[in-house]
């Protein structure tokens, strides 16, 4: 029993190859990954960047954007946003809600200046 304990606790002789060939598996991204990486990256930042747009067509990429990240179980499309957030390992749910979170936080920020602006502009009138 002592000897099979003894080879259990042992470590496993590894060659630096198959050391090195570990890391590079878990740091490297296939070119499909990359891809679907591009398409999560290019959602989000429209989502964001084009919040307060008054452009007609970044407001059309901010509304493919939102439909996008928003509508949620859209698991028949590849490209959905939670097939390629489950696909690269990160929950789409949690992504989402960080998102709107976000946006609500801009829209209040942008709520309360213009609320500041407005009580600025009365107070100089008067």
């Amino acid at each position: 029993m002592e000897q099979t304990m003894d080879s259990l606790l042992q470590p496993d002789a590894l060659l630096p190859a198959q050391y090195l060939e570990t890391i590079r598996r878990e740091n490297h991204l296939d070119p499909e990954k990359m891809l679907l990486l591009a398409v999560l990256e290019d959602g989000v930042t429209c989502f964001q960047k084009y919040i307060f747009t008054r452009d007609e067509k970044e407001k059309r990429l901010l509304s493919e954007a939102e439909e996008w990240v928003l509508m949620e179980q859209n698991s028949d499309w590849l490209f959905s946003f939670d097939n390629i957030c489950e696909t690269l390992g990160l929950n789409p749910g949690y992504i989402r809600e960080g998102l709107q979170r976000w946006r609500q936080h801009r829209l209040r920020e942008r709520d309360q200046v213009r609320l500041g602006m407005n009580r600025s502009q009365r107070a100089s009138r008067n």
